[in-house]
């Protein structure tokens, strides 16, 4: 493992704990937008590539909520429930991962970073993966990282560990 992608051993955590540490500052849950936009990662070749068979791989419905893919459409993303669960495949390292107080998980055999967002749901991004894979939930996942369990196997059958 390269010193640019060495990351400290984040805990594991049951997800009632993770779901317990991530605190959002809104209460309620508000509607989405109809159709929601994120940013449209630029990985590397070998790394879009398993990101293509990720997309392949992602379930119709995570959390109950259906498949509704935002705008640009690309294999590096997809969303649940328009807007309220958005993966993206291929971003950079988040910066967090060198936090000695970041939170981690496992969930489902895949290892995540934990990120509150103010005003917001958490993002989670997998760890020892050979590409990142981030997960926002808007904020009615605020005290909820179950719909990481809808995601684990298709992550793991898509994406193999860099360790």
């Amino acid at each position: 493992m390269t010193s640019s992608h060495r990351l400290r051993r984040l805990p594991a955590l049951p997800v009632a704990v993770v779901a317990a540490a991530v605190l959002s500052a809104a209460a309620g849950c508000s509607p989405t937008d109809a159709q929601a936009s994120v940013a449209v990662p630029t990985p590397p070749s070998e790394e879009a590539a398993y990101c293509g068979a990720l997309h392949e791989e992602l379930p119709a419905t995570v959390a109950g909520l259906g498949r509704s893919d935002p705008e640009p459409r690309s294999d590096l993303t997809a969303g649940w429930g328009d807007g309220a669960i958005v993966l993206r495949c291929g971003v950079p390292r988040p910066p967090a991962m060198t936090d000695e107080k970041a939170l981690g998980a496992e969930v489902g055999g895949v290892g995540w970073l934990t990120e509150p967002r103010e005003g917001d749901g958490p993002r989670f991004t997998t760890t020892y993966r050979k590409t990142y894979v981030e997960v926002s939930m808007d904020e009615r996942f605020a005290h909820d990282a179950t719909p990481l369990m809808d995601l684990a196997a298709a992550v793991k059958k898509a994406v193999p560990p860099s360790v």
